[in-house]
């Protein structure tokens, strides 16, 4: 994806363990997907619409456990201080992290009684330990793992950087001394755990260098299993008696073309957007394994210059190769695999099945973009062409017998080519099981409901039509169903329901009566959930707009206990003067009504000028303008460089329906341009912007937006740009992320032409523009760079700047580099708007020999 790396989306999208973790969100959807960098997620304020008075009326649980008197007060981030004692917000007090929420994660326990019977059970690590707690039981306090983050074995010290427990909570695997390999996935040494015996085995206890190169493992639902892959394979290691495992391989073509239960590149970053391609049927009894053939995949080698210590490379590079269908080229070929455990059988589904003769969607063309089990034997496949403007939903069922083979039946079927549409990936079906009130198996979905995405009950799961349609609105439930209650028959779910740059948590029975808000839909707010196996309890995150905070929540009983509070960061904010920030929506041209985010600079006075800065991502379905809580890079500039910082979500964004998205179906890179300019002019227009210091930025998706703004603009509106890791031909794209939004460019060549970057003399009207890739990016390629400046060099434009970073990825780390980057970006933004670039060097071409002009003086260059 671009970047989800989220990036803050991009957005590639969800990231630095330091540098710019604390600078912002940005490196977050760096690492959404969507797909390019979503950027930086600032905190938001915005003019919503007025909502009914029923929705006032209704039952709001823990109104007043929200936000106390103190949590909303928010001058410290909305309001300017001028008070002198404060200390002026710095750059260096951003990066060193001094802003940066407490925010812990939980890993909440299954039962076998969860469902009807939820304790509450989760894991939370404190001091590097390990303890298991609970909700119904407030004196539980079990340590679970007290080795620290170094474990010893066979005299080798291996690092600790993760601990997943079984359900029975018997053992724990542990993921040690990780190597980096793409975004999601890494290669590690995995050991397991005895929690009552504290004894340590590796996973393969027969060769230390095997065991060091697992790409993946999982423990089965019931606690007696670890699925692991090894050289694309996978294997089942039997842990019921932990003294003597027995280790099964399923698969055996596994090679550098195949992968089995691991993910290729493009399905990685692209579709699961994880490094899992397995998966465990609710009862243990059976294992979903996809199987990509890349046979016929193109390669697309990367160099690497520095991988050694530095100054001491060896004399030629490593070259990476990467199996990497670009737009237009060939997919891999993907297929289900179902392992049964119990007849130990490997079964696949027939050459005759429709699941390999569908009318409408080709074999080798096919995206597999979800697997859920709806059951213990049968599981959903979501089926897409390649160009994601054909759905199918498929069931398949697994009978128990090894004499009967695999068999789909496809339930649904939906059409976007009518209305130029396209079907997003996503993970959020959820099994409802069958109950003594439901005799069959069903799921939830999102679907779309008059141009809005809701949810959507099914039941059986082959039924082709929803037997309840659960929301409906002018507004969108985000990322599908978050939890059900089996006990109350109820549906949990964020939507956007109050404003489409916040988020509140919502429950609807599951006849789709009496929807309710959970939060306080009365105060701004930005949340995020977890919810026990059961449903009964509830980690709720405030992630703004003021400082974030954690809450766990009974549900039934309403009652609530602080998780974190953050009230060092509160102290430390009242220190600070902090850029106010705004938000709220603006009418454009045909009126077009677009958020935005504004942040402005400290003792801000509207009748002064100030520069001008436009951060932009813009990516399809992404969404930088939210209210969540961030002293950002956005910040530091405000603050340090005086200027005014803007944001705005742009039609083509997400969140505010189909027809404000689909626009721009076929033509990337247009009506993102022209709401960035017209948004630019409006804001020029309030009086206090100093037309000649007006700057746009972005990585990713974003650095792709700020290139084709400048193209277009021609240096009328924007004089300034600074693109980071930039797409500049979507030819040169991965094929999964482009033609869900381009087709191929076999079908849409046209668009294809008008979308890159390619009107490179528009670009000597401005005044100076800053270009900054990795080598090493597996995601946006340096081709994309590279090609464009070699335009740029046979035009003859030279107002640019170039920085390199060897051998980094699309986040921009390798060695400093996620220092470095921001501070390339800020020195020459200071350098911009401090008129030093003023005098722009010009070229004029006279027959082999040239003129230029630099800071006033002439000279005649080698050729004269």
């Amino acid at each position: 994806m671009l970047t989800k790396e989220y990036i803050p989306l991009s957005d590639r999208q969800k990231a630095a363990s330091f540098s710019w973790k604390y600078i912002s969100m940005v490196l977050i959807v760096l690492i959404y997907g969507t797909s390019l960098l979503l950027s930086q997620v600032n905190s938001l304020y915005i003019n919503h619409k007025t909502y009914d008075r029923r929705e006032k009326e209704q039952s709001v649980l823990f109104k007043d456990e929200f936000q106390s008197s103190e949590e909303t007060t928010n001058n410290l981030i909305l309001e300017t201080s001028t008070n002198n004692d404060k200390k002026p917000l710095t750059f260096k007090d951003v990066r060193n992290g001094t802003f940066y929420p407490e925010i812990k994660e939980i890993q909440w326990i299954q039962t076998p009684t969860s469902l009807t019977n939820d304790s509450g059970d989760y894991i939370v690590v404190e001091n590097h330990n390990y303890y298991l707690k609970s909700l119904l039981d407030s004196e539980k306090n079990l340590s679970l793992y007290e080795l620290g983050d170094t474990i010893n074995y066979n005299d080798l010290n291996y690092s600790v950087e993760g601990v997943t427990f079984s359900n029975d909570l018997k053992l724990a695997v542990l993921t040690c001394n990780k190597r980096h390999n793409w975004r999601h996935s890494y290669f590690a040494s995995y050991f397991i755990y005895d929690v009552e015996s504290k004894n340590i085995e590796p996973i393969i206890s027969t060769n230390e260098k095997e065991n060091s190169n697992i790409a993946l493992s999982i423990i089965s639902p019931d606690s007696q299993k670890i699925a692991y892959i090894l050289e694309n394979n996978v294997y089942l290691k039997d842990v019921s008696n932990f003294e003597n495992p027995k280790t099964t391989q399923i698969t055996f073509d596994g090679s550098a073309q195949i992968f089995n239960g691991k993910p290729d590149w493009v399905y990685e970053e692209e579709v699961f957007e994880s490094d899992t391609a397995l998966w465990w049927s609710p009862d243990s009894s059976n294992l979903v394994i996809l199987r990509s053939n890349d046979t016929e995949v193109p390669i697309f080698p990367i160099p690497y210059f520095v991988q050694q210590n530095p100054g001491n490379s060896s004399s030629y590079p490593i070259i990476d190769e990467i199996k990497y269908p670009k737009a237009g080229f060939q997919n891999p070929i993907v297929d289900i695999l179902i392992y049964n455990v119990e007849n130990d059988i490997l079964k696949s589904l027939p050459d005759s099945d429709p699941f390999h003769n569908d009318s409408d969607i080709d074999n080798t063309d096919r995206l597999i973009t979800e697997i859920t089990w709806v059951g213990n034997d049968q599981v959903l496949i979501r089926v897409t062409n390649r160009e994601s403007d054909i759905l199918k939903i498929f069931i398949v069922s697994c009978p128990k017998s090894s004499d009967l083979e695999l068999s789909s039946f496809v339930s649904r079927f939906e059409d976007g080519r009518g209305d130029k549409s396209w079907f997003e990936i996503t993970h959020n079906t959820i099994h409802i099981p069958k109950s003594n009130e439901r005799e069959l198996d069903g799921y939830i979905d999102m679907i779309g409901v008059d141009g809005y995405d809701h949810l959507a009950y099914f039941s059986p799961p082959n039924a082709s039509e929803p037997k309840v349609y659960l929301t409906n609105g002018e507004w969108e439930v985000v990322e599908g169903a978050a939890a059900f209650d089996y006990v109350n028959d109820k549906v949990y779910f964020i939507s956007t329901e109050k404003s489409s740059i916040e988020r509140h948590v919502y429950s609807v029975n599951l006849d789709g009566t009496s929807k309710k808000n959970i939060t306080d839909i009365t105060l701004e707010s930005w949340f995020d959930v977890s919810f026990s196996k059961g449903a009964r309890y509830l980690l709720l995150s405030y992630e703004g707009p003021n400082v974030p905070y954690q809450k766990l929540l009974d549900l039934y009983n309403e009652s609530s206990e602080i998780f974190t509070d953050n009230k060092a960061l509160k102290n430390i904010l009242n220190e600070y003067d902090i850029p106010q920030i705004n938000y709220g929506n603006i009418t454009l041209d045909e009126n077009l009504i677009i958020n935005y985010k504004e942040t402005l600079p400290l003792n801000f006075d509207p009748k002064k000028k100030y520069p001008l800065l436009f951060f932009v991502y813009g990516g399809p379905g992404s969404q930088l303008v939210q209210k969540s809580f961030a002293v950002s890079f956005s910040s530091v500039i405000a603050a340090e460089l005086n200027a005014v910082v803007v944001t705005i979500d742009g039609r083509g964004t997400g969140f505010k329906g189909k027809k404000f998205r689909n626009i721009v179906r076929d033509n990337l890179g247009n009506y993102e341009v022209l709401d960035q300019i017209s948004a630019a002019k409006y804001w020029i227009s309030k009086g206090y912007i100093d037309t000649e210091r007006t700057a746009i930025w972005g990585w990713s998706y974003g650095g792709y937006m700020t290139l084709k703004t400048l193209e277009y603009d021609e240096g009328n509106v924007f004089k300034y740009g600074m693109s980071v890791a930039p797409v500049t031909d979507w030819r040169f794209y991965d094929s999964v992320y482009t033609e869900r939004y381009m087709h191929t460019p076999q079908n849409n060549l046209e668009g294809y032409e008008n979308s890159k970057v390619h009107n490179v003399t528009n670009f000597k009207s401005s005044k100076r523009f800053l270009l900054m890739h990795g080598t090493g990016d597996d995601n946006v390629h340096f081709q994309n760079s590279l090609q464009f400046i070699d335009m740029l060099d046979i035009a003859g434009v030279e107002n640019y700047d170039m920085y390199v970073f060897p051998d980094s990825d699309h986040s921009i780390r390798w060695h400093n580099a996620g220092l470095i980057v921001y501070d390339r970006l800020f020195t020459w933004l200071s350098r911009a708007f401090g008129g030093e670039f003023e005098q722009v060097y010009s070229v004029a071409n006279y027959g082999g020999q040239y003129n230029g002009v630099i800071d006033g003086r002439y000279f005649m260059d080698l050729y004269g």
